[in-house]
This record gives structure tokens, C-alpha cells and sequence, in this order.
């Protein structure tokens, strides 16, 4: 079985692939400093519980990152605990995507991976929007090429922001109020916040389709893609292990080079 891990600032996401299958998926927090054999303590822990033999079921292993730290703790997991090959998408590392960018090294592998399977699984051209930390928007050519995007504040951000600058304001649950008009101040930071992100959403995808065409398709991935897609029709397909199987998809083109 194939191992993809996408390494993220708040979130490491790993999946269990066999063949085209993703088996099984967890989420773990991306801490800083955390050796390779402490995340293998969680990771094989988790392996064993889901009725994967360790080592032996694992034979290779493939990993994106934006967390240059986190990352030599995965390869040597990957190499040293489950005695697989470890791919990490980068320079050198075939990927099926042209990077049609001022300066190609600044794309995030998650970018770079996600594109890969957007275009292979919807087509294109089409917007990639990825809620994660940042909420990303990734413009994919009809041929799939990586045209660049859009990086803004995630909602998280947006909302810890608003309550440690603001006196007289708190953190409140990140859900869609009652009306757009607060009839309270909870209520009136979750129309600023929850709609007004909705309509940053709706705002960037509308320019993006003016940019690739009325045929441009969207795919929302990460964490709050699905709680976000209930109130727009903005998000055409939620894919919530979109990078994933872009790092299936780009693991198989490597063993087939």
C-alpha cells in the first residue's frame, strides 16, 4: 500500500491508498520540533488500530509539505519505521503540472499536487480553492497547467485576528447567524465573519471565471470546504482528499518514469 501524507501548517493529513482505494485517512496536528520517532508512535499506533500490519502492509510512501521542519521526521518514518520508499514532491520529482509562475520555487507542493488532481479527476480549466490555514485559490489551465492564484487569510485566522485586536470583541463559533443583519454582537461578528467569507469565496471565484472562461469548474478541498460549500453554489465539487489523490496520481507517474 501506498502512504500519502500532505503536510500542512495547522494540519498533517495522512491516507492509506491500495491501488486507485484510499483505505483510510487520519488527521494529526503539525507540531514543530517533534522527532521522527514521536510522530511514529502516533502514526504506527494508528496503523495497527485500523488492522494494518506494521511494518510489511506499507511499501512506499509520498509526501507534500509546507513545513520544511516536519518534513525529514516523515521521511524518516517512511524509511526507518516502515521500511518503504519515500518520494517528497519537489524539485527532480515528476508531477504531470507546468508551472506557469514568475518563480516556480515559490508554489507550495500542496498547489502543485492539488492541480495534478483536479485536472486528472474534473478537467479543466478550472479554480482549486483549498481551505486550510490560508484559504488558496489555484488557477488550472484547460491542458493543466498551474497558472498561479490566490492566497488569503484563513477563516480561523480571520477570526483569532478579530478577537485579540478588537477590546470589546471574543472568539465565537464559526457558523453561518440566523440573518445576515446581527441582532447581537455574536451574531453580527458571524455575519462579518462566516458571510463575509462566504462572499470573499463567491467574490475571487467570479473574477477567476472572468480570467479562464465560463467552463472553468470548482473544487473546494481542506477542512472547512464542505461547512462553507452549504451556503454557496460558488463551490461546484467538494473533494475533501483532493491532495491525496493528487499524490496517488503523482506517485504512480514516478514509478512508471
Amino acid at each position: 500500500m501506498l502512504l500519502a501524507v500532505d503536510i500542512g501548517n495547522t494540519n498533517i493529513v495522512l491516507g492509506l491508498y491500495e491501488g486507485e482505494t484510499l483505505k483510510t485517512h487520519w488527521r494529526l496536528n503539525t507540531v514543530n520540533g517533534k522527532t521522527a520517532d514521536e510522530y511514529a508512535v502516533t502514526v504506527l499506533s494508528l496503523m495497527e488500530r485500523a488492522g494494518f500490519a506494521v511494518p510489511g502492509s506499507v511499501t512506499g510512501a509520498i509526501i507534500a509539505s509546507v513545513v520544511p521542519a516536519v518534513t525529514q521526521p516523515f521521511v524518516e518514518l517512511g524509511e526507518n519505521y516502515l521500511h518503504s520508499k519515500v518520494l517528497v514532491v519537489g524539485t527532480g520529482v515528476r508531477t504531470g503540472v507546468r508551472v506557469r509562475v514568475d518563480n516556480p520555487r515559490e508554489v507550495g507542493a500542496d498547489r502543485v499536487v492539488n492541480t495534478a488532481a483536479a485536472h486528472k479527476l474534473y478537467g479543466g480549466p478550472a479554480c482549486v480553492v483549498d481551505f486550510g490555514t490560508a484559504t488558496t485559490f489555484d488557477a488550472v489551465s484547460a491542458e493543466g497547467d498551474y497558472l498561479g492564484g490566490a492566497i488569503a487569510p484563513g477563516l480561523a485566522i480571520a477570526a483569532d485576528a478579530l478577537g485579540q485586536r478588537a477590546a470589546q470583541l471574543f472568539r465565537v463559533e464559526l457558523t453561518a447567524p440566523p440573518d445576515v443583519i446581527g441582532k447581537s454582537t455574536v451574531q453580527a461578528m458571524q455575519s462579518g465573519l462566516f458571510l463575509g467569507y462566504v462572499a470573499l469565496v463567491e467574490g475571487l471565484v467570479n473574477r477567476f471565471r472572468a480570467r479562464l472562461g465560463p467552463d472553468m469548474k470548482v473544487i473546494a478541498t481542506g477542512g472547512l470546504g464542505e461547512v462553507i460549500a452549504r451556503h454557496t453554489d460558488a463551490l461546484e465539487v467538494v473533494d475533501p482528499w483532493l491532495t491525496l489523490a493528487g499524490l496517488r496520481l503523482i506517485w504512480e507517474l514516478n514509478q512508471a518514469a
